[in-house]
């Protein structure tokens, strides 16, 4: 049975598909984007789940696009 792992993300609207596009190349899957609590657009994501070590992958994953695209 598949496993999976979820992650949340803000979507900057002026660099959306750069941000889709980086979060696609490392397996994500965009499921859904909703208005987030604040304005501007929230993007929920999947990917399967690899394993023990893989749980937290996510986190790095979120850092490196914040950094890449938070000053965007």
């Amino acid at each position: 049975m598949t496993t999976w792992e979820y992650m949340t993300t803000p979507l900057l609207i002026h660099n959306t598909a750069a941000i889709l596009n980086n979060w696609g190349k490392q397996g994500w899957e965009l499921v859904q984007v909703v208005p987030g609590p604040e304005g501007g657009l929230v993007g929920y994501f999947k990917r399967p789940s690899g394993g023990q070590g893989v749980a937290n992958a996510g986190l790095g994953a979120a850092a490196q696009a914040a950094q890449q695209f938070g000053d965007a």
